[in-house]
């Protein structure tokens, strides 16, 4: 709770406006009410408002202060599915289906984020991955320079030694299956200027491995994760991201200074990393979610990284307190999300 305690005072001055597409969702509303009791800024949720007014109603969650928005009655509609079609002509879309998109509380979503009517997305608390993505993919596209759209989780653990005062950011949990090179050096970028936004200190990024330089035989992941950090320091530097990376690493080095003393003496980020980036999306969600459950921590995620602008899918399994935690750290990345991504935070495309 210290990490999102300091989130939260960040949002308090400098409240926004946040969506959340599952309105009628339980825990979309009792975090929706929290978000604003909290004074964290406009809950937006999108839905019938019939079906959202009684499921509110059986929770006892008073609704006053969010905004309630049906896609199928808004004004805004016509123009939204004009604004789409416009954007995915070219990839085949027709108008009428531009319509039926936006029917989707997902789509219609994506589209207020697009539009600034809205400064931040939480979605997935009861959608696929894919039903989050799709819509933001599609209209509110990457970021500037970025090549891969991809995730990040941030856990707080109750063991303050590790990370940052018990705080590590973990990437990609979520979205690329067998990052490349390139997208791993991405990845370990944006992960990293997200860790150094949000705690405010240089961010110590480990490229995680089976192996400590070269401590095992030969594999092409290993070669791989070398690569991608030679390339995130050439990024990080070009970009002026404060930060240090070193890899292939093994966990326990990345975090432990007694076992970082044997196995790499010296190094900027053995011993005390705060973000840690995994060779694949296997390893990073089986970690997260072992680190989640097993260790007790407070898990905030996926936060987006790289979108042209701020948004997170968060599992089917998150709590309601899980979701306010996201819709935090996802409101503070709007207060200065240029910051975060230099040209991001436009409107559509010729529009």
């Amino acid at each position: 709770m210290r990490f999102l305690g300091n989130v939260i005072e960040k949002m308090q001055r400098h409240p926004k406006r946040v969506v959340f597409p599952e309105g009628a969702e339980p825990r979309i509303l009792q975090a929706a009410r929290q978000f604003h009791a909290l004074r964290l800024g406009a809950p937006i949720v999108l839905g019938d408002a019939n079906e959202i007014k009684d499921v509110a109603a059986g929770l006892k969650i008073p609704l006053e202060g969010i905004r309630i928005i049906n896609p199928a009655t808004s004004e805004d509609l016509e123009n939204f599915a004009t604004r789409l079609y416009r954007v995915r002509r070219e990839k085949g879309l027709r108008q009428t289906e531009a319509r039926e998109a936006m029917l989707q509380p997902n789509f219609y979503g994506a589209m207020m984020l697009a539009m600034h009517q809205a400064d931040g997305l939480v979605s997935g608390a009861s959608h696929i991955t894919g039903s989050v993505l799709r819509p933001l993919f599609q209209i509110v596209r990457a970021a500037p320079d970025i090549t891969a759209v991809s995730s990040c989780m941030v856990m707080e653990v109750e063991d303050t030694r590790i990370g940052e005062n018990g705080v590590l950011f973990m990437a990609d949990c979520g979205v690329i299956p067998e990052p490349t090179v390139d997208q791993l050096a991405d990845i370990a970028v944006s992960t990293a200027r997200l860790a150094r936004h949000m705690l405010g200190v240089r961010a110590h990024v480990a490229m995680l491995s089976f192996s400590t330089k070269g401590s095992s035989a030969a594999h092409p992941s290993i070669g791989k994760m070398q690569a991608a950090t030679a390339q995130a320091k050439r990024k990080a530097a070009q970009l002026n991201v404060e930060a240090d990376f070193d890899g292939e690493i093994q966990v326990d080095a990345a975090l432990i200074p007694e076992i970082a003393d044997r196995k790499l003496h010296g190094s900027q980020v053995a011993g005390r990393a705060n973000v840690l980036i995994f060779p694949d999306l296997n390893s990073g969600n089986i970690a997260s979610r072992l680190v989640q459950h097993i260790g007790r921590a407070n898990a905030y995620g996926q936060i987006l990284l790289g979108l042209n602008r701020p948004a997170a899918d968060v599992s089917r399994g998150s709590s309601a307190h899980d979701i306010l935690g996201v819709a935090a750290i996802v409101g503070v990345q709007a207060t200065d999300y240029h910051k975060l991504y230099p040209g991001a935070d436009k409107e559509l495309p010729g529009e």
